[in-house]
């Protein structure tokens, strides 16, 4: 299997976050210190991206935010919950369907280790 250069460096600034705070803090604390972590390391993102939505080939006017998305190519969701749940999963998945993002990184920073709160999605 091919090493995904982009998703690995990914991983490593949210483990450097991660190291630095710990666990039990909001989700947003943690988007805010991954987003400076890739600023810091030169990695091109838009946070908080508005992710419009067709259904049956019709736009509308509603639509998702993605929490990160760097370069069309890898979603980032972030999360700060007691366990990541099934429904977590699919709402990832959900967001590369229709969003068109090939990869994704489901990143729950309330864990002990973040390795154990870390799970990769390919479309």
């Amino acid at each position: 299997m091919q090493k995904d250069l982009l998703t690995e460096k990914v991983i490593g600034l949210a483990i450097e976050v991660h190291r630095n705070l710990g666990p039990g803090l909001l989700e947003s604390v943690y988007e805010d210190c991954l987003c400076k972590e890739l600023s810091d390391a030169g990695v091109e993102f838009e946070r908080q991206r508005s992710v419009p939505v067709a259904y049956k080939n019709v736009p509308l006017e509603t639509g998702f935010r993605a929490d990160i998305v760097i370069a069309h190519e890898l979603v980032i969701e972030i999360k700060s919950v007691e366990r990541l749940l099934p429904v977590h999963d699919a709402q990832v998945l959900t967001h590369l369907k229709l969003g068109g993002f090939p990869k994704g990184l489901l990143v729950n920073f309330n864990t002990k280790l973040l390795k154990d709160g870390i799970k990769r999605f390919v479309m």
